[in-house]
């Protein structure tokens, strides 16, 4: 894949338009209007050429401004001053407004639609609405607008001619995806009335239908609706028996998540909407930062607890995970796995390395048959089966999880719902079964806090806070860091025999991590910077110093979790110490000395309310970088093909994209192999 960049600047509060190059200002209309340009360029393949904005449209005596108008291929400039040669109208508000408003609802678009005599098609979208027509005759030669899933694109495809190819499947570009999701559980919520976390779980089995369908290579596709079938309710009942049936394997294939007898709950005609929205898209090909964003912004919005979860930013897991350096045949562990973005970052991490493998072998992934593809998939499913582990306490998060990681190429790792803190005597005797299977240990070996060391790798983000503390004597009895500690006459630090009364379990999750660790495994913790500097707690760093190495410290930015949470934090690597290396130093009474990484981030790259922050030039204008890239896709009848995208992103203030390549070539000169 070549690539051509160019730098622009754009004035605050401004943004370059992606069709015209226009500058306008930004607003959430135009932030829906510039997300729908995208999709129409670089998934329905429509030429810039061919699209037209704020084209005025003569209305009686005045005008008025159509959002995106399109022309048919060829046609010239002279043409494009007609309005009677637009194809289609294209209608962009921002959220608030409704599709029924007097206005600017979809009323208006049928109205730009009866003006132009050639304009067969309308869509009308507020980024979670969307509505498309078609223009057409009826037996009485009455103009009618007739309701369809999505406007055709420029090869002129529609959806009611025949099943979706699984060679046209296309990526979801940008923010399209969240929209898509957006516009999918709002669709749950007006049809059918459930509140948010209900509409979730539902959503998820209609998600969890596609994937496996998009699975099922050497068969026709069977998620899909024509728009015939949309609109009338025998067609709707049809979709929802397809969609059932799809369910019903789905469950086989995934029983640790869904009960033998559960059902799709939502109705047929809310079934057929929300296929009618996914039905384009290849989840498993589109990139994972889209669908993570998508995902855990959905996620994030309906499940988020009240148990000292706060989920971590992407952009610092993807730090994280590229400074651990997860190897494929590692068995990396989130102990407090939320909606699993650690877990999925570094499993994507070693995917990501296994197709450079494969490509080497067989050619771009993109030209991949489905032998070659299916083989891919199996040794994906086989690598998180094997090596990726999550605990979570939250059983709907551990549900949220398991889907995160089905919507990145894998069946649904080994995710198990379990209070990680509790003495494993107490962990349920199922779970202890499955994980010890998983693991490929006797279920009798998972004993005691003394012999967890099971995990290469640990990256996560604990719960913290003094509002959950941990006053449980059998818990707080396993952790050194359970005990109170003093010093002797000598200044020195030693554990007492009374337990605290109570503990922040942030303090237990660092122990817990060690113990879970093998000899010489290495972690990643998002732990409060009290931990590394306050006073009070300086044995818990005693401790640390002792039982690990402390390979880094990277100090994150005040912003770093807000607009949720604004506890300062770090994320520390450590390395467990192996038995002889802490046997050599209790003989020697000497602790090795080490150089550690260390590092602060003054760029997070939003602010406190969660809002971008992005680079700019010397004259204070932000600064966007135009990326033009040969995109190599299979054609309906499964040729490769090459064609040219363009991406026009502002470049967000982020410093945590240079960090692992600079601690990388730090870790080479300190003899740090992995």
């Amino acid at each position: 894949m070549t690539e051509k960049k160019i730098i622009i600047s754009i004035p605050e509060g401004k943004l370059r338009d992606y069709i015209d190059g226009t500058i306008r200002p930004d607003t959430p209309e135009e932030y829906v209007r510039q997300t729908v340009e995208k999709r129409l360029i670089n998934e329905h393949k429509y030429l810039k050429e061919q699209i037209k904005i704020e084209y005025g449209i003569q209305m009686g005596s005045g005008k008025k401004r159509a959002d995106i108008v399109i022309f048919k291929e060829g046609s010239t400039e002279e043409e494009k001053k007609d309005q009677h040669n637009i194809s289609i109208v294209i209608e962009c508000k921002k959220e608030a407004i409704k599709p029924t408003d007097k206005n600017n609802g979809i009323e208006q678009l049928k109205t730009y639609m009866a003006a132009s005599n050639s304009c067969e098609w309308g869509m009308w979208t507020n980024g979670l609405h969307k509505t498309v027509y078609r223009k057409v005759k009826n037996e009485k030669n009455q103009t009618i607008f007739e309701e369809y899933n999505d406007i055709p694109s420029a090869d002129g495809t529609t959806d009611e001619q025949e099943r979706p190819n699984r060679n046209t499947l296309i990526k979801a570009y940008e923010d399209n995806l969240l929209f898509t999701f957006k516009t999918c559980h709002n669709i749950i919520y007006v049809n059918e009335g459930l509140q948010k976390q209900p509409a979730f779980f539902e959503f998820l089995k209609i998600i969890f239908c596609k994937i496996y369908d998009e699975k099922n290579l050497l068969e026709p596709v069977e998620f899909y609706t024509s728009s015939k079938e949309r609109n009338y309710k025998d067609g709707q009942a049809s979709v929802y028996k397809r969609i059932s049936k799809i369910f019903e394997e789905v469950k086989k294939r995934h029983n640790q998540i869904f009960d033998k007898n559960d059902e799709l709950k939502l109705t047929p005609r809310t079934v057929t909407f929300l296929t009618a929205e996914l039905q384009k898209y290849a989840l498993l090909t589109t990139d994972i930062d889209i669908k993570g964003k998508a995902y855990e912004e959905l996620v994030g919005s309906n499940l988020r607890g009240d148990r000292g979860e706060f989920f971590t930013p992407r952009n610092v897991m993807k730090m994280a995970v590229a400074m651990i350096n997860p190897k494929d045949n590692e068995k990396v562990l989130d102990s407090s796995c939320g909606t699993g973005g650690f877990v999925v970052t570094a499993m994507n991490a070693v995917i990501n390395r296994l197709t450079k493998k494969l490509e080497k072998q067989y050619g771009e992934k993109e030209g991949w048959d489905a032998d070659i593809r299916r083989i891919f998939n199996e040794k994906i499913s086989e690598v998180a089966s094997e090596n990726f582990f999550g605990f979570d306490i939250n059983p709907d998060l551990v549900k949220a999880t398991k889907m995160n990681m089905v919507m990145n190429n894998d069946g649904s790792g080994n995710i198990f719902q379990l209070n990680s803190l509790l003495p494993p005597q107490e962990w349920n005797e199922e779970t202890k079964k499955n994980l010890a299977k998983a693991l490929g240990i006797s279920a009798n070996k998972i004993r005691n806090h003394k012999n967890l060391g099971f995990f290469d790798i640990i990256l996560t983000n604990p719960p913290f806070g003094s509002k959950i503390p941990i006053k449980d004597q059998q818990i707080l009895e396993q952790f050194d860091l359970g005990y109170i500690w003093n010093k002797d006459s000598n200044n020195n630090w030693y554990k007492t025999e009374r337990l605290q009364s109570s503990v922040p379990p942030e303090q237990l999750f660092i122990e817990r991590i060690i113990q879970l660790l093998k000899e010489g495994g290495r972690t990643a913790i998002v732990l409060p910077d009290s931990i590394l500097g306050a006073p009070g707690l300086e044995f818990i760093r005693h401790w640390l110093i002792k039982n690990t190495r402390i390979i880094a410290s990277i100090d994150l930015h005040a912003d770093a979790f807000q607009p949720r949470n604004g506890t300062q934090c770090s994320i520390l690597f450590l390395q467990k110490k192996t038995k002889a290396e802490m046997a050599e130093e209790d003989r020697s009474r000497e602790i090795i000395d080490y150089d550690i990484f260390m590092t602060m981030i003054d760029h997070i790259g939003h602010d406190k309310r969660g809002g971008k922050i992005f680079k700019r030039d010397e004259k204070g204008n932000i600064v966007m970088l135009e990326v033009e890239k040969d995109i190599k896709e299979k054609d309906a009848n499964g040729n490769l093909t090459s064609r040219k995208e363009v991406t026009q992103e502002k470049i967000i203030n982020d410093q945590t994209i240079h960090v692992a390549k600079i601690f990388s070539k730090w870790k080479i000169k300190q003899g740090i192999i992995w």
